[in-house]
């Protein structure tokens, strides 16, 4: 018999597939298609043959999910000191490695990245952005141990925002079937003891800790203090990212200053990966501002400065 993906309600279809990078896994159809699909296969294959060539990454930018990470990994990448991930016609932001893809091993991280020598002769540096490493128990420690010198960037949004973001787009991707206000009332049961499974057997990985953690991907005091644990503070830059968005060119440019990256100025700072979605009920918000109080002074005592979410 096979395991539920999680516990709690089942749903009621079939869920997508989903790729080793997050999203839903894409059918090539067509030969010309298909024919991509093959070359992309090859390019992989051959940057795990030559792993040992690659370099490691400079800067990893581990979240929040539905915090910004994908708009701040965009604008970073417009600027020409930084490289992107190999191959470049791929435009992917993330490997998802230190998180569900780690099982598939070190040489397959490689793959996504440039050689080291064409980084010393470009004088650029690359990186990645992965929301989940954020919340991921292990992600820090197996990050600390693979590129010990990368420095770290993590986006914190208001939680009650960020767990609506989440929920609409989950739901938009055909992974959730439950109302805002049932997923919520479901999240305790699906994912109970998930964390601990992760920590403690070895390969596993937990759908319902990635995909259904609305309220609890929230709790930052946990996710950025294990990174602070095995980060030193000289590497790990924290960001609100209501701060980001109400003034780019600032937050870029602190963050260009963190990755040692001479001062630029993107064409323009769009903001991807949005999408609009139905406000949450007042009832609802002040119930999970209510819940979330204590985590959010967790937070506040352990970035040094009031995060003005509540």
């Amino acid at each position: 018999m096979t395991e539920p993906l999680f516990s709690g309600p089942q749903p009621p279809h079939q869920l997508p597939a989903l790729s080793p990078y997050g999203g839903p896994e894409r059918t090539r159809n067509g030969f010309v298609d298909q024919l991509r699909g093959q070359v992309l296969q090859g390019t992989r294959r051959f940057g795990a043959a030559t792993a040992s060539l690659r370099a490691k990454p400079d800067y990893l930018i581990i979240g929040t999910k539905r915090g910004g990470s994908t708009s701040l990994a965009r604008w970073v990448l417009d600027h020409p000191d930084v490289a992107s991930l190999y191959p470049r016609r791929e435009t992917r932001k993330g490997t998802y490695y230190f998180d569900v893809n780690y099982g598939r091993g070190a040489s397959w991280y490689a793959s996504h990245f440039p050689t080291a020598a064409s980084l010393r002769t470009t004088g650029k540096v690359v990186g990645e952005a992965v929301p989940y490493y954020l919340h991921h128990p292990l992600a820090p420690v197996r990050a600390r141990a693979y590129a010990p010198a990368a420095k770290v960037i993590a986006l914190l949004r208001n939680p009650v925002d960020r767990a609506f973001g989440h929920w609409g787009e989950r739901t938009r991707n055909g992974i959730e079937w439950l109302s805002f206000e049932e997923a919520l009332e479901a999240e305790p049961q699906r994912i109970a003891g998930e964390e601990d499974r992760i920590i403690t057997e070895p390969g596993y990985v937990s759908f319902a800790h990635q995909h259904f953690s609305y309220v609890d991907q929230g709790r930052y005091e946990r996710g950025l203090g294990r990174w602070k644990k095995h980060w030193p503070a000289q590497q790990l830059m924290i960001l609100r990212s209501e701060d980001m968005y109400a003034d780019p060119a600032s937050a870029y440019r602190r963050v260009t200053d963190f990755l040692g990256l001479e001062p630029f100025s993107p064409a323009e700072f769009e903001a991807w990966n949005m999408k609009a979605t139905s406000s949450i009920s007042a009832d609802l918000r002040a119930r999970l501002r209510d819940e979330l109080a204590p985590s959010v002074a967790a937070t506040e005592a352990l970035v040094g400065r009031t995060m003005d979410w509540l």
